[in-house]
């Protein structure tokens, strides 16, 4: 007797392990589908990396970026969430699902093959901005100089490759910020003697802090930003490059980058 009910018992925990896979399977299927149906697009950004992603003087996120990555969610006709970000915790932002995209002066060299990119779609470059009566007027000037980089930024990772190896060297020190607000009052209040930093992002802030700093001859990489998404996703990167696309063939990107820098910055072709 023991031994019947021990076996209708196995069955019943068959049965009941069999019901739980596919009550897993179920629920798997609704998340994909929930993906699918999507009501929002999460964009991670630098709030302070101006005039890419920034916050305005009525606190609102605002900068070219910012704009492209409303007209697209428009388009898609998803609800933007604009999501600032620690840009050292990038990586962890993707990979939880806390943001579908890095989308703010972001370099895809180097970075290949770390993420899945859209198409490049403007020219940047790393350049040094120091003070215009600095005496420094060359990078052969920089030595014993102290230079500031932001955390984890392409200006970073282009004085740490080895063909600028003998450059960094040359510094007294490579001081290494959180953001470029702090960065450049270390240079006015004589801290620092220079920033290495994105070319479009230096002349903003040159131009909108009315200071007497320059920028120096010369780069130190040359680079192209693009849309950075989690390794795999597809998906959205598709979504979001078709109505880039479309973006720069009705002139939408044209006219937001005009709004910017004056000029059509698009590579896209």
């Amino acid at each position: 007797m023991k031994k019947v009910v021990s076996l209708l018992l196995a069955a019943l925990l068959v049965v009941g392990c069999a019901a739980c896979g596919g009550n897993s399977s179920g629920q798997s299927s609704a998340a994909s589908s929930g993906a699918s149906d999507k009501k929002t697009f999460t964009v991670g950004f630098d709030k302070d990396f101006p005039p890419y992603g920034f916050v305005d003087d009525k606190g609102e996120f605002t900068g070219f970026d910012i704009e492209l990555a409303k007209e697209a969610a428009k388009r898609m006709g998803l609800e933007i969430k604009l999501q600032p970000i620690d840009w050292d915790a990038k990586d962890m932002e993707l990979k939880t699902g806390a943001i579908d995209c890095i989308w703010n002066g972001f370099t895809i060299n180097g970075r290949e093959d770390q993420y899945t990119w859209s198409s490049a779609y403007m020219n940047n470059s790393q350049v040094f901005v120091v003070k215009k009566d600095s005496g420094i007027k060359s990078f052969a000037d920089l030595k014993g100089k102290i230079v500031s980089v932001q955390t984890d930024s392409s200006a970073q990772e282009a004085l740490e490759d080895a063909k600028n190896a003998d450059l960094k060297k040359s510094f007294k020190e490579l001081v290494v910020c959180k953001d470029y607000n702090a960065a450049f009052m270390d240079l006015t209040s004589g801290a620092i003697d220079a920033i290495a930093m994105d070319v479009g992002v230096a002349r903003y802030q040159i131009k909108t802090r009315n200071a007497d700093f320059v920028v120096l001859d010369g780069s130190i990489a040359e680079e192209q930003y693009g849309i950075g998404f989690l390794k795999g996703n597809n998906e959205m990167k598709d979504k979001v490059e078709k109505v880039l696309q479309e973006m720069v063939k009705d002139g939408k990107f044209a006219e937001i980058s005009k709004k910017w820098f004056d000029e059509d910055v698009c590579i896209i072709k």
